[in-house]
């Protein structure tokens, strides 16, 4: 049981890292599943203050990814369209585009819904370029989050099973 706990760890953790890049998954929340998993292992000391601690930072940082990209619009002049036209355009470039319209998608999704809103080509560009700001900075934040959790996940593997 305690190697079909480090294998689904081991697997969540690297999940959360590709989920900082990928919408689809949580980010931080699947590096914090790989942690609780670790701690579910025979000979790993149970922390729950340290389980909770990350799991709120973790909850946070998930919270936070829908909040960032809207306020990266509304900081650039962009709309409640530019908003929705964001959300929209992530959805359909991830479906049609993969990787790349994870970035193409939101921008270009930015763009559409500020053109809907308000034919003005200068104030639709700015309010997307707000989009991909605020969404790399969610990116960047997620990221940062599930190295930290990875880092935490090897110290515990050196320290008490090693």
């Amino acid at each position: 049981m305690d190697i079909l706990f480090l294998v689904l760890s081991i697997v969540l953790i690297l999940l959360g890292i590709a989920g900082s890049f990928l919408p689809v998954l949580p980010g931080p929340l699947t590096s914090w599943g790989g942690l609780l998993l670790l701690h579910y292992h025979s000979k790993v000391e149970q922390n729950p203050s340290f389980l909770w601690i990350t799991f709120g930072i973790a909850l946070a940082v998930f919270l936070l990814d829908y909040i960032i990209p809207a306020l990266g619009t509304k900081k650039f002049g962009g709309t409640k369209s530019g908003v929705y036209g964001a959300s929209i355009g992530l959805l359909v470039g991830l479906l049609f585009l993969g990787p790349f319209g994870v970035l193409a998608g939101p921008f270009f999704g930015a763009y559409v819904g500020e053109l809907l809103h308000d034919n003005n080509q200068k104030k639709a560009l700015k309010s997307a370029l707000g989009s991909l700001i605020g969404f790399l900075g969610g990116v960047f934040i997620k990221f940062s989050v599930a190295i930290i959790y990875l880092y935490f996940f090897c110290a515990i593997i050196w320290k008490q099973l090693l």
